[in-house]
């Protein structure tokens, strides 16, 4: 099902901030709202935190909002998201409250994926509200623990960056490896340190993760043998002109057997008989595409896809893709 479009107002850009507990969301938080940005940034976090922002906030109401000193808006929910995301814009409209950014807080056992579908559901949602990135932060002291746990492989797999904290306790030796297993799990996204919840806002804010363009940024890996991460990168590549309906064939074929595995997917295809590039991106069974600019006179036209996901049949995929290329 298709449902990311074109934006004809300006919707408010969301940041979603992930990762395992005591990753360091909340010191981000908390260096993000009292940063002199100028920016009137809403925040949500919920009451499975590992610690709030402000713990007056905790209360009986399913949603309660507070505007700070400097204009910044905190939200602290104990019901879903939908109703807290309808709260604020009630909130905004009635010039109660203000705001221009919205950033929030999934738990630290929370799978992104709910958080990113509400974006794309819910029509009304998708008029107001734009989602600009998913941010996961990597405890690099305990990488190692909290990625055994598949929902912390997902964090990772989810991310458009990843921000590793506690690189002072790790040596650079233990660093490069976290990197390199990171970067094997989603390709996509780099990587940044953050410093005890320091970083520079242009890590955090108008990513454009979720933007139909044909930039892709794959890191390059280093490959570990027998991994152990259910959730890993894939990547397709074919220098052969793509038959549109042998690849819409196939690309619905993939998300009926493998929807549910496929955290994110995003591709730049380079189509028989058109000069423009199609684009493409996903989250699970929720996809869009649009034509892009046209390639560059002798520009090598390729076309690239990336899967990040959960245990997919790699070989299997790659036969398929590899068919697409054959008369």
């Amino acid at each position: 099902m298709s449902v990311f479009r074109r934006f004809s107002v300006q919707p408010i850009p969301v940041t979603v901030l992930s990762g395992f507990l005591g990753a360091g969301k909340t010191t981000l938080l908390r260096h993000l709202l009292k940063a002199e940005h100028g920016l009137k940034i809403a925040v949500i976090e919920n009451e499975f935190s590992d610690a709030g922002i402000d713990t007056q906030l905790l209360g009986d109401e399913p949603v309660q909002v507070m505007t700070l000193a400097n204009g910044c808006v905190c939200c602290t929910i104990h019901t879903d998201l939908t109703k807290a995301l309808f709260l604020l814009l009630e909130r905004l409209d009635s010039g109660e409250i203000a705001f221009d950014r919205l950033v929030i807080e999934c738990t630290g056992l929370a799978d992104p994926a709910p958080v990113a579908q509400t974006f794309f559901i819910d029509e009304e949602l998708r008029e107001r509200y734009i989602l600009d990135g998913i941010i996961t932060l990597v405890d690099a002291a305990h990488a190692d623990l909290h990625l055994t746990q598949t929902i912390a492989q997902a964090q990772v797999g989810f991310a458009d960056r990843l921000l590793v904290s506690k690189t002072d306790l790790v040596d650079a030796a233990a660093f490069e490896a976290l990197s390199q297993r990171l970067a094997r799990i989603n390709r996509r996204a780099p990587i940044r340190v953050v410093d005890n919840g320091r970083i520079d806002l242009a890590e955090l804010l108008d990513v454009r993760g979720f933007n139909l363009n044909a930039s892709l940024n794959l890191r390059p890996v280093v490959a570990a043998g027998n991994s152990l991460d259910r959730i890993s990168s894939m990547v397709l590549r074919t220098d052969v002109p793509l038959d549109i309906d042998r690849l819409s064939e196939f690309m619905n074929q993939l998300l009926e057997a493998h929807g549910k595995q496929l955290l994110r997917y995003k591709g730049v295809l380079n189509i028989a008989g058109e000069d423009r590039r199609l684009v493409f991106q996903g989250v699970l069974k929720l996809y869009g595409f649009d034509w892009d600019t046209e390639w560059a006179e002798g520009e090598q036209r390729e076309s690239v896809m990336v899967f990040i996901a959960d245990d997919l049949p790699e070989a299997k995929i790659r036969e398929g893709f590899e068919a697409l290329g054959r008369p």
